[in-house]
């Protein structure tokens, strides 16, 4: 036993023997799902996109005889990621399954980002037990075996968290710019990032003591890092504007059909209204204004159903959702392991408060999206972006449990 014990410490204790198991185990637990389950063609919005970036030079989504309506509603960094690799490897038919082995390794690599973060709050034991549970969640490895930007933005966010934890008013200047920089690729990744930006700006500033003028810094260089698109759509549009599709994804939560995965399908009354929208340059701009509006009016008939919806939202994000019409959500390897660690996670949140700002940061991190995912339709894998945080509740609760034991032993 003792061996074993000393093998085991060894182990924990060699960062790059550790690292590089994660990294293995990551990749060959990715690419077994990716051999049965991976996406095998680019489809619907990326395809649309890529293909007419690639054979015509527009970043266009939608297309009125000649003219290419630029870009608003898919945010862009994911359709220029596919772009790249087009570029490299060719518009063809296995153009996915490239991007799928580029997401793999990034995704082999996310564990290690998580390994940093958590192991400045746990035993080298506990984050060890911590990755593994992240590197073989079945939720994270599927995603990364599906064409969208699920595990892009996972890996970026870890980034942008890790060095929000490690910064203070020593760091240099190359810092900053990180920072900045993968906070504006973050902003052009998904758009709801901006208030959890700003909010760990503010956090910076009232919490870890960060000089004002470096928080400026900070949102220069993000500002700089996202202005070549804002400067795009300022010459199309005649106006600043980083994305569309706000009252789109507001009435898909807001009409009378609506369930926690949203309803998708328009009224008569409503594609009406949409064919009338002029065919031009604003078009998105204009047809979005409409879906806002009717969102509006049933939210003004009946808000006491549209509260409820949120509370139920938020239960579904957080726990389970009972009425999901995904064909494989309550596959057992899906709902058994995200069950388990919802329930561990909301234990630590109850029986495990630490008054450690850092950590702290992280949990009102976790609350912020779950509030803000739960006022739009949730789709199962906007889940993995709370799965970090559950996971670090439920290590809390198991550090809570085994000083419990020990005590008592």
């Amino acid at each position: 036993m003792s061996l074993l014990t000393t093998l085991k410490d060894n182990f924990l204790e060699n960062q790059k023997n550790l690292f590089l198991s994660i990294f293995v185990i990551s990749v060959l637990s990715r690419s077994i799902i990716a051999y049965f389950y991976g996406d095998r063609f680019l489809e619907n919005e990326w395809a649309i996109l890529v293909k007419n970036l690639y054979n015509f030079g527009h970043f266009s989504l939608l297309t009125f005889d000649d003219l290419f309506l630029p870009n608003l509603w898919m945010p862009p960094v994911y359709g220029y990621f596919i772009y790249l690799h087009a570029l490299i490897f060719g518009l063809n038919e296995k153009l996915a399954s490239i991007v799928i082995i580029t997401q793999i390794l990034i995704s082999s690599i996310t564990p290690i980002i998580f390994y940093k973060i958590i192991s400045n709050f746990f035993s080298k034991y506990l984050s060890f037990i911590g990755v593994l549970i992240f590197s073989l969640f079945p939720l994270i490895i599927y995603s990364a075996t599906q064409i969208s930007s699920a595990t892009i933005y996972l890996f970026l966010i870890l980034c942008f968290i890790y060095l929000i934890l490690h910064f203070d008013d020593k760091k240099k200047f190359k810092y900053i710019c990180l920072i900045g920089i993968i906070a504006g690729i973050l902003i052009l990744t998904r758009r709801d990032f901006i208030l959890l930006y700003l909010f760990s700006l503010i956090y910076l500033i009232f919490f870890f003591k960060i000089n004002f003028k470096k928080i400026i810094l900070i949102l220069i260089v993000s500002l700089l890092t996202i202005s070549p698109y804002i400067l795009r759509n300022y010459v199309a549009f005649d106006k600043f504007i980083i994305h569309s599709g706000l009252g789109y994804n507001v009435w898909k939560a807001y009409n009378p059909n609506a369930k926690v995965e949203g309803y998708y399908e328009e009224s008569e009354e409503l594609k009406f209204k949409i064919s009338k929208v002029k065919k031009d340059i604003n078009y998105r701009i204009n047809e979005d204004k409409i879906y806002l509006n009717e969102a509006k009016i049933y939210i003004n008939e009946n808000p006491s159903k549209y509260i409820k919806l949120f509370f139920n939202r938020l239960f579904s994000f957080y726990f389970l959702d009972l009425e999901s019409s995904q064909p494989n959500y309550y596959n057992k390897f899906h709902v058994f392991p995200n069950l388990v660690l919802s329930i561990l996670s909301f234990l630590g949140l109850v029986f495990c408060y630490k008054k450690n700002f850092k950590l702290n940061y992280l949990i009102l991190c976790m609350f912020l999206i779950l509030l803000v995912y739960s006022l739009f339709a949730l789709l199962p894998r906007y889940k993995l972006y709370i799965l970090p945080f559950q996971i670090i509740l439920s290590l809390s609760f198991l550090d809570f449990l085994i000083k419990k034991l020990s005590k008592n032993n």
